[in-house]
C-alpha cells in the first residue's frame, strides 16, 4: 500500500471520487458536492488556516487503486480549550480493511505529533460543528446536507484502533403534521393572553432587519459557549443572505418580547433532497434552474433545522414551546408548506438543555453519530466531554 500526500489535482481528483467506490451499492448516500469538500481545504476561503494547518492524504493498493483517504489537523484558536492540545482527523473513507485503516490513523496521528498535538478528535471538520462532523453509528438513513455518512463497519474501525467516544450527537426528528402536546398550546395560549411576546416569520423583504435580530440573540444565547466569539453584523448578514437562495421564509421563525428579539428557530429545505441528490458533484447552470423548479414544485419535504434559541433571560418562560406552536400551526394549514418532517441538526449529549426541548416538542432521536478522541499518551487518564 501507498500514501501520497495530496498536492495535485489528479490527487483531489481521486480524493473526491473515492467515496462512488465506496458506496456503490448503499442507495441511501448522497454524493456531497465537490466544492463543498474543497472549500475546507482552500486557504483562501477556511478562516481555520489563519491559527492552523491541514494535510490529506491518499492511500493506494499495488495496483494503484485508490482504496482510503484522511485529512489531519490542528486549530491553535485560543478559544477553544482542550485537556491537551488536540487536533483532529476528518474526510476518512476507507474499504473494510483494518490494515489500511490504522496505516491511515497512523500516518495522521505521527503528523498531529509532529505538529505539537497529544490527542486527535475524530472524525471532525477542520471548521464549523454544523458540518462534516461525527461518525454515523446509527440511524443510516439518506444524510443531510453537509452531514456525515459512512459504512456501519467504519465505527469497528475506529474503536479497534483506540479511539474511545468523546460524545454522541443525536439528530431528531419530526412528522410536522403531527399535533403537539396539549400543554405546549396551553402554554402559547398563556404567552398569548400575556400580550408582551409575539411570533413570526422572516419575511424576504427585510433580510438587514432579521440579520440584526438574529445578531442579537446569537450574542447573547451563545457567547459563553466553548469556542464562540461574539458575532460582528457584517457576519450575520453575510449568513444570512447566504440562505437567500433557498430561504423559504415561512420556516424562519422569531419570537420577540415587546418589540425585541428573544429567541429564533431558523430551518431551511434539506439541499440533498432540493438538488444534490440530482446532481454529480456538481451544480452546472441547469442544474441551477433544476433546483429553482424543484423548489417551486414542492419536492423537497425535509425541512432541516440549522439553529434554535432562546436569551437566557427569556429561557424557562415557555418562549420556545409557544414558537413551535406557531411555527406548527402554519406548517399544518394546507398549501403553506410542502414539508413533512423536519430533522433538527445534531444536538451533543453534553446538552441536556437542548435534548429536552427537542423531546418536549415531539421529537425523537434519528440518527446518532459519535465523536471520537484518542490521547497520543495511552496512559493518560481519558475524560469524556466536560458538560456531560
Amino acid at each position: 500500500m501507498k500514501l501520497t500526500e495530496v498536492t495535485q489535482e489528479r490527487h483531489i481528483r481521486e480524493f473526491l471520487q473515492l467515496p462512488l467506490r465506496i458506496y456503490q451499492n448503499d442507495p441511501n448516500f448522497i454524493r456531497p458536492l465537490d466544492d463543498d469538500i474543497e472549500q475546507v481545504f482552500d486557504k483562501e476561503r477556511n478562516e481555520g488556516f489563519k491559527t492552523g494547518n491541514c494535510i490529506r492524504w491518499i492511500l493506494q493498493d499495488e495496483d494503484n487503486r485508490t482504496i482510503g483517504r484522511i485529512a489531519a489537523f490542528y486549530n491553535n484558536d485560543p478559544s477553544v480549550t482542550n485537556e491537551q492540545p488536540t487536533g483532529g482527523v476528518g474526510f476518512f473513507e476507507c474499504i473494510n480493511n483494518q490494515e489500511a485503516a490504522f496505516l491511515l490513523f497512523e500516518t495522521a496521528k505521527t503528523w498531529l505529533q509532529k505538529q505539537g498535538m497529544e490527542a486527535m478528535d475524530g472524525p471532525i471538520n477542520f471548521g464549523p460543528r454544523d458540518r462534516w462532523w461525527g461518525l454515523l453509528a446509527d440511524g443510516f438513513y439518506p444524510p443531510c446536507y453537509c452531514s456525515n455518512y459512512n459504512p456501519a463497519y467504519y465505527q469497528e474501525l475506529f474503536e479497534s484502533y483506540g479511539f474511545q467516544l468523546y460524545f454522541r450527537q443525536y439528530t431528531y426528528f419530526r412528522n410536522t403534521q403531527e399535533s403537539l402536546r396539549p400543554a405546549h398550546y396551553a402554554i402559547a395560549a398563556r404567552l398569548e393572553q400575556n400580550g408582551s411576546y409575539s411570533f413570526s416569520h422572516l419575511r424576504k423583504n427585510s433580510l438587514d432587519k432579521y440579520a440584526k435580530d438574529f445578531l442579537k440573540i446569537y450574542n447573547k444565547a451563545w457567547i459563553n459557549h466553548q469556542g464562540v466569539e461574539e458575532m460582528t453584523f457584517e457576519k450575520a448578514r453575510d449568513i444570512v443572505y447566504s440562505l437567500k437562495p433557498v430561504l423559504d421564509e415561512k420556516i424562519m421563525w422569531f419570537a420577540y418580547h415587546k418589540d425585541e428579539p428573544v429567541g429564533f428557530f431558523i430551518c431551511i429545505p434539506d439541499l440533498n433532497q432540493l438538488i444534490v441528490k440530482y446532481v454529480q458533484g456538481k451544480i452546472r447552470f441547469f442544474d441551477k434552474l433544476r433546483l429553482l423548479y424543484n423548489k417551486w414544485m414542492g419536492r423537497c419535504k425535509t425541512m432541516y433545522g440549522i439553529a434554535f434559541g432562546v436569551v437566557p433571560e427569556h429561557q424557562r418562560k415557555g418562549v420556545e414551546a409557544a414558537m413551535i406552536v406557531s411555527a406548527s400551526k402554519l406548517f399544518q394549514q394546507k398549501g403553506q408548506v410542502p414539508y413533512t418532517e423536519l430533522q433538527m441538526n445534531w444536538i451533543g449529549d453534553f446538552n441536556p438543555k437542548m435534548m429536552h426541548v427537542a423531546e418536549q416538542i415531539g421529537a425523537k432521536v434519528y440518527k446518532t453519530h459519535h465523536t471520537y478522541r484518542y490521547l497520543f499518551d495511552r496512559n493518560k487518564e481519558f475524560k469524556r466531554h466536560p458538560e456531560i
